[in-house]
């Protein structure tokens, strides 16, 4: 059974924490009130769909439904994810080339709405930003169309330790970190060449984080959850 969203999957020494510029309630009510700057049309149209429908054993912690995140504190109503239904099919594959190495995927997020990243942006320093999306420009999450996830191993069904945590805003994130235990980079670099051959191109700064290589062809979204849900149910 894949482990539970937001469930317990790690010791909460991978916790990476950042202290907020502003307080929660601010920054929820400044993410409220920020106005999407219109981009410019897209060549195609958003099909955004939860990425577990498609393939179900896609394993799910989505840390922004809760607060074992660099926050603190939930920024989503619901643990789940979405991505665009070509990003979703090529996510499936790679899923599929994971398990033939004895691994499954295990996804910490994926499309994020426009206001989440205006609110990442607003609460941490800008020493940071390089780990954030820049709101202004939109982000390939905020299309529907970049993956955060790890590897969990199918025998012990437990997480296997990489460089750093997940979101983890130091050096030791980067994909050509080489420090640390060699294992964790071995399977960094495993999860990279997996997330290559399915379709998908790496973040330097973020050995998590793979952008779908169609990203530009989809639009910024602001969607709530509950929004693409009814979408996806027509």
């Amino acid at each position: 059974m894949p482990a539970p969203a937001c469930g317990p999957v790690r010791e909460a020494d991978d916790l990476f924490r950042v202290k907020s510029r502003l307080a929660p309630d601010a920054l929820q009510a400044l993410a409220a009130r920020a106005v999407m700057p219109a981009f410019a049309p897209a060549p195609r149209a958003a099909d955004l769909v939860d990425i577990t429908q498609v393939d179900p054993a896609i394993a799910l912690d989505i840390r922004y439904a809760c607060n074992r995140n660099f926050l603190g504190f939930p920024v989503y109503p619901a643990a789940r994810a979405f991505l665009q239904r070509p990003a979703a099919l090529a996510l499936s594959r790679a899923r599929g080339l994971a398990a033939q190495h004895g691994y499954g995927l295990l996804v910490y997020d994926a499309y994020r709405p426009w206001h989440v990243t205006a609110l990442f942006r607003a609460a941490v320093p800008e020493a940071l930003h390089e780990f954030v999306g820049d709101p202004a420009t939109g982000s390939r999450h905020n299309r529907g169309c970049a993956v955060d996830l790890t590897l969990w191993d199918l025998a012990t069904r437990q997480v296997v330790p990489m460089p750093s945590g997940f979101d983890e805003m130091t050096p030791r994130a980067y994909v050509d970190y080489a420090g640390g235990d060699a294992l964790a980079r071995q399977r960094r670099d495993l999860l990279a060449r997996i997330m290559r051959d399915s379709g998908f191109v790496p973040l330097a700064e973020e050995w998590w984080h793979f952008d779908f290589a169609d990203w530009a062809q989809y639009p910024v979204l602001d969607l709530s959850f509950e929004a693409v849900a009814q979408a996806g149910k027509k």
